[in-house]
């Protein structure tokens, strides 16, 4: 049993080395994502949705990714918001998981409060443009 257990690893290690594939795009497809230029496909036919919607999440690269995203944001004041991680909230339109944050301003500042949606599973993706209600900064 242990000798088989110790070939199947060896034949998946050897299959991964064979695929040429880089480890990012393998993750992503692994996570049922899609690649970087069917990506751009799927975001065109989303552009009439706002962005940060459930159904055109902000695209982003891994957790740090999401976290640099939703950090330039700016409220009305011209402040960052406060943002907390909600959860994931199932497949999005790109095939792999999105989640949600709450976003907050600072009082008197708007919007006061929005959920953000992001999917984490675009590898080398930096969104430049900033969800309804906030401006960016680079």
């Amino acid at each position: 049993m242990r000798r088989s257990v110790w070939m199947l690893a060896a034949v998946v290690a050897v299959a991964g080395c064979a695929s040429g594939g880089d480890d990012a795009s393998d993750f992503v497809s692994m996570m049922g994502g899609v690649g970087a230029t069917e990506a751009t496909r799927i975001a065109t036919r989303l552009a009439d949705k706002p962005l940060g919607s459930a159904g055109n999440p902000v695209r982003a690269d891994m957790p740090p990714g999401q976290r640099a995203y939703l950090s330039r944001l700016r409220c009305s004041n011209g402040r960052a918001p406060s943002f907390n991680r909600i959860g994931s909230m199932g497949a999005g339109p790109y095939g792999s998981i999105i989640d949600a944050y709450q976003v907050d301003c600072a009082a008197g500042a708007t919007p006061a409060s929005s959920v953000v949606h992001l999917d984490m599973y675009h590898p080398g993706y930096s969104e430049a443009a900033a969800v309804p209600g906030f401006t960016i900064v680079p």
